[in-house]
């Protein structure tokens, strides 16, 4: 299984650098509505859409990924910063910062199909869009944030190993402990400053310090937010992944699960920043 696991996280980690490098905007947005339509895909499993369902709900998002990405200039190079992908943003940061604490909190089911469909536009269209966005902006910046999540999420494992006591969400993800979460922090926040003081993307640099650690420790705690919230879905529809495309790994939700709630966020700041 580790190997499975190495393996594929090799053939992915050597797919996405050559697609963020070589593919042209339109490709590469194209790629990214294929990534959303198999989030999508594995969304209506979590949610226990009918077949029919699942299927309609799975091109709706393509095409809105690509429709919304199309008409926002996401599919050529980016000369002004896409502002109609902005409410996407903010509707996405609203639901994470806001609604998700208390979701994790009161463990709320998605319900309705309507509902449910609702949800998952919110969590998934919003980080697609920002992956076409960020990507035009600096690939570096993409390929950051994304190292960021992977840092919180080897931090947190360590950490928690070594010293975890305390449960962070024993009736959500009976790994996870406080210890694990504060080495995540830490990680993260010592991983953005060696990037913040060397990096040469200007949507970094235009931070400043001072305010740079406090959104580092919100991206952190909003991306293990992201983790708890589709471990909660997983275990309410009683799924230990929520796909089998990726072997070792389990699904795309899987491993794009911290990425859905933080991406945004970047995205905002991007836009904030240009």
């Amino acid at each position: 299984m580790l190997r499975t696991r190495v393996i594929t996280a090799f053939v992915l980690l050597a797919g996405l650098l050559s697609a963020v490098f070589f593919l042209p905007p339109a490709g590469w947005l194209i790629l990214v509505a294929l990534i959303c339509a198999g989030a999508s895909w594995e969304w209506g499993g979590l949610a226990r859409f009918s077949r029919p369902q699942r299927i309609t709900f799975t091109v709706l998002m393509a095409g809105a990924c690509l429709l919304v990405g199309g008409a926002s200039g996401l599919a050529d190079d980016l000369h002004e910063a896409p502002l109609p992908v902005a409410g996407f943003y903010l509707a996405g940061a609203v639901f994470w910062l806001c609604a998700v604490p208390f979701w994790l909190k009161r463990k709320w089911h998605l319900g309705s199909v309507p509902g449910a469909a609702s949800v998952g536009a919110v969590v998934l269209l919003p980080p697609a869009l920002a992956m076409a966005h960020l990507r035009l902006v600096d690939p570096w910046l993409l390929l950051g944030a994304i190292a960021a999540v992977s840092v919180a999420d080897i931090a947190a494992y360590f950490t928690g190993r070594a010293l975890g006591r305390h449960k962070l969400a024993p009736n959500i993800s009976p790994g996870k402990t406080w210890e694990g979460a504060a080495g995540a922090v830490a990680g993260v926040c010592v991983f953005g400053l060696i990037i913040a003081l060397t990096t040469k993307v200007e949507a970094i640099r235009a931070i400043s310090l001072p305010l740079l650690l406090p959104l580092l420790i919100t991206y952190t705690a909003v991306s293990i937010q992201g983790d708890l919230f589709e471990s909660l879905l997983k275990r309410q529809a009683g799924l230990k992944d929520s796909g089998t495309i990726l072997p070792g790994h389990g699904g795309i939700l899987d491993r794009i699960d911290s990425l859905t709630s933080t991406l945004p966020l970047v995205g905002l700041a991007a836009l904030w920043l240009a």
